[in-house]
């Protein structure tokens, strides 16, 4: 699947890099209905009480809490219908960095906050290699139990280590060109490790 020394990798953020705006919210809404998807959201702004950290796992809860005895076939149904939206409002240029990836010979990956469910698919159709994004665990019957794969975001410094171990994995004790588009403060890590780093839009505050 991967050539043994591959020229490069790149890495892109989804959420206001890749993709024009936030995705999950409006996912949330599509699937669940506005009210309850703004309920447990508000909910857990509350909870959390401003503190980073602790918002964070008040968002994974309520995500977690909303998809909650789903069938995960019913969900990945829902991401597949919502590939539709997304390649509407993909940023050209962005797009355009990506096939330039492609035809180096990079390997691409999508490392984001947002819902597997929805970037694996888009990922199969444009190509990209794999995704390392916000997961949600099943049980053995195939139901999602509302618990987050790993029990944390993919956001912040853990977009660094999903990644390095993501490479590491595949080129164990190789030297590996590193790419990464990011637009925000949750990308910092994932592009200070990058050996060409790419802020788009304005750099984080």
């Amino acid at each position: 699947m991967f050539e043994s020394s591959p020229l490069g990798v790149a890495a892109f953020d989804f959420d206001g890099t890749l993709y024009a705006r936030h995705s999950i919210i409006p996912f949330l809404a599509r699937t669940f209905g506005w009210r309850a998807t703004v309920t447990r959201l508000f909910v857990a702004a509350l909870t959390s009480r401003g503190e980073a950290s602790l918002r964070d796992r008040m968002k994974l809860m309520a995500i977690g809490r909303l998809c909650a005895g789903m069938p995960r076939t019913r969900l990945e149904e829902c991401g597949q219908a919502y590939v539709a939206v997304l390649v509407d409002r993909l940023r050209p240029q962005l797009v355009d960095r990506l096939r330039w990836h492609q035809e180096q010979g990079h390997a691409t990956v999508i490392v984001s906050a947002a819902l597997g469910a929805y970037l694996r698919p888009l990922a199969t159709r444009l190509g990209i290699d794999d995704v390392l994004a916000f997961e949600l665990d099943c049980d053995d019957t195939g139901v999602l139990t509302g618990q987050v794969v790993g029990g944390l975001n993919t956001q912040g410094r853990q977009k660094a280590v999903l990644l390095r171990a993501w490479i590491d994995q595949r080129w164990p004790d190789q030297q590996v060109t590193v790419w990464a588009y990011g637009d925000s403060s949750g990308d910092r890590e994932l592009l200070a490790m990058a050996d060409y780093p790419t802020w788009v839009g304005r750099s984080a505050a």
